[in-house]
């Protein structure tokens, strides 16, 4: 099957775009179920600091129970969890109950498997393009999450950061000095910018997980994309937050999530970072 793949480079990004459909569903569990997790486990750990019983709740992992529908409990059956196509199958709706599911299924398994068979045609078969996919997934994960829960959970950004580590070790994107100052320049640049705004104003203006992610993608990139991610999600929020201000009459007072736009100025960047910095130097 490797060789294959190896040898036919058109069959290489259709194989993997199927896994990324694939991979995508699998992501929906992960974005609905890590944040009820992680809520779960801070209860517990509140109950026990206040020497009382953990709530009984019902057991949840990413494995159990199996996928329902929220409205009437029906389990979702193999033959209507095949990605994109049982959703246009149903028409969007339960078979059961006849509840609306949620389009962003579909769109959430449909951008995994382009990006993941984009990834596969960029890179060619190898360990780039098995890093960019992980890469990709986890930064699909992370989006969703953030925009939901505003948590970038550490499940997610820590193991992140060590994969970027180690895949570097052999120089598969930048050289190792490079992806360990990224990781450390990554996380110290937004942690100073926390306190100096907590300083200046007494608030928060953004999360932990924001420092955690930044690092992730220096160990994956190396310190000297840093500036481009930064510039690259500084723009991008600035847009997406005007326009939520101008369209949707959002308060200015009301947090908007950091994360996606770190994850997408970072997919910007894995894929052609080199390029949008030469062009930016040409243009200064």
């Amino acid at each position: 099957m490797l060789d294959a793949l190896a040898t036919h480079p058109g069959l290489f990004p259709v194989f993997c775009g199927i896994l990324g459909l694939l991979v995508g569903s699998f992501l929906n569990v992960v974005i609905h179920r890590l944040p009820k997790m992680m809520e779960r486990e801070w209860q517990c750990q509140c109950a026990e600091l206040r020497g009382e019983e953990a709530p009984s709740v019902e057991p949840l992992s990413l494995a159990t129970p199996r996928s329902r529908c929220p409205n009437c409990g029906h389990r979702i059956s193999a033959l209507e969890n095949i990605p994109i196509i049982s959703w246009l199958i149903l028409r969007g709706k339960c078979s059961a109950c006849h509840a609306a599911i949620s389009p962003r299924y579909p769109v959430v398994e449909a951008i995994t498997g382009l990006l993941t068979a984009f990834a596969a045609m960029h890179f060619g078969f190898g360990w780039s393009a098995l890093g960019a996919i992980v890469f990709i997934w986890s930064m699909i994960a992370l989006t969703f999450i953030d925009f939901d829960t505003k948590y970038l959970p550490d499940a997610i950004t820590l193991p992140l950061l060590w994969c970027g580590l180690l895949l570097n070790l052999s120089g598969t994107y930048t050289d190792l000095a490079s992806a360990v100052i990224g990781a450390m320049a990554g996380y110290l640049s937004l942690w100073s910018v926390y306190w100096a705004f907590k300083l200046a104003t007494g608030k928060e203006g953004m999360g932990y997980g924001d420092f955690k992610l930044l690092a992730a993608l220096g160990a994956w990139q190396g310190w000297q994309m840093l500036p481009l991610i930064i510039l690259l999600s500084s723009f991008v929020g600035a847009i997406v937050g005007i326009l939520l201000i101008v369209l949707t009459k959002r308060g200015r007072d009301i947090p908007i999530p950091f994360g996606p736009y770190l994850a997408t100025a970072g997919l910007l960047a894995l894929f052609w970072g080199q390029e949008l910095t030469a062009y930016y130097l040409r243009l200064v």
